[in-house]
């Protein structure tokens, strides 16, 4: 008796479904992705050892010289809180400005938002979250007393012409109340455009989203918030970023944040690995054919100088293959 052959799986599927889903997904990718960096802020403000400025200088100039279009340079909050940031105005005047780049500063309040002026900063951005235990907790205040607190900075910043940006926390989960309702992350984000922030950014602070969760909480803002006006702030801890971010972008998102060797994280998560690693971010961006204008090689070499002068391995998976190869 003759016996039967079973057929390969994919012809089973079919050429032709397959040839489908694969254009259908790749045909929603936005064509350009602006990549905003946050290593030198993000990345650095939760070392324990403190960089010395030419350093902090340094990175910022060898990211400028890859090409990203947008540098987070540094933090304007009290060097009681945050030592690390306590060099912000040296920061902002010894760093080259490269044309066509923004070099924005964090602000948490007003008098942040008045020395960050005075150093030069022609961009800030100001930090909410989607979690009240997490706001009071970070900022010591409520959602509401936050967004209050911004309008004041906004107010300032419009009669200055200075661009605001506003993160929100916690959009995916956090560590204090653990899962956060999409149509919470939309209240918030809708609060922080309407006051006059120009982009949000949505952050997952502690890493526990997945692609089905960001979709689902992308979709309640994108009701409230232009998606233009969006853009997502990924960490790494479960190894979701990349997942999350092409999720995103799927959806028409075209602003990342990342930071260089997957510098930072949350020190309120536990196991946090990180950051978003821009070179990860580049190096599949570019094999989708989505334009960014960054130079992976002079990128590869900045989050090598940091790690080296932290003495810590990268978390890039890019930068490990590439040393190796």
């Amino acid at each position: 008796m003759a016996t039967v052959k079973k057929a390969p799986l994919w012809r089973l599927v079919g050429l032709a479904s397959l040839r489908a889903v694969s254009t259908s997904s790749v045909g929603t990718f936005p064509k350009q992705v602006k990549i905003v960096e946050v290593g030198p802020r993000d990345g650095l403000q939760n070392e324990k050892n403190i960089i010395p400025t030419p350093m902090k200088i340094k990175l910022i100039d060898m990211l400028s010289e890859a090409g990203l279009p947008v540098i987070e340079a540094t933090s304007f909050v009290s060097p009681k809180w945050v030592p690390q940031m306590a060099d912000h105005a040296e920061v902002m005047k010894g760093i080259q400005k490269f044309p066509g780049i923004s070099y924005p500063v964090l602000t948490p309040n007003f008098k942040g938002f008045q020395a960050a002026v005075a150093a030069g900063a022609k961009e800030v951005a100001v930090f909410g979250a989607a979690s009240e235990l997490f706001s009071k907790k970070n900022i010591n205040c409520s959602i509401d007393e936050s967004v209050q607190r911004f309008d004041e900075i906004l107010k300032a910043a419009r009669a200055a012409s200075i661009p605001v940006r506003g993160y929100v926390s916690c959009v995916l989960g956090c560590p204090y109340e653990g899962k956060i309702s999409p149509a919470k992350v939309a209240e918030v984000a809708k609060k922080m455009y309407s006051v006059g922030c120009y982009e949000i950014s949505l952050g997952d602070t502690i890493g526990v989203g997945t692609p089905g969760i960001m979709k689902d909480m992308l979709s309640a803002v994108m009701h409230e918030v232009p998606v233009a006006a969006l853009a997502v702030h990924c960490h790494d801890t479960y190894g979701q970023a990349l997942a999350n971010t092409l999720m995103a972008l799927q959806m028409g998102v075209s602003v990342v944040d990342s930071s260089v060797a997957g510098l930072g994280g949350c020190p309120y998560a536990h196991g946090a690995s990180g950051n978003l690693a821009t070179e990860d971010l580049v190096y599949m961006l570019a094999g989708l054919g989505v334009h960014t204008g960054v130079n992976l090689q002079k990128l590869l070499e900045a989050g090598a100088f940091i790690c080296q002068a932290l003495n810590r391995r990268t978390s890039s998976k890019v930068a490990q293959a590439t040393c190796k190869l």
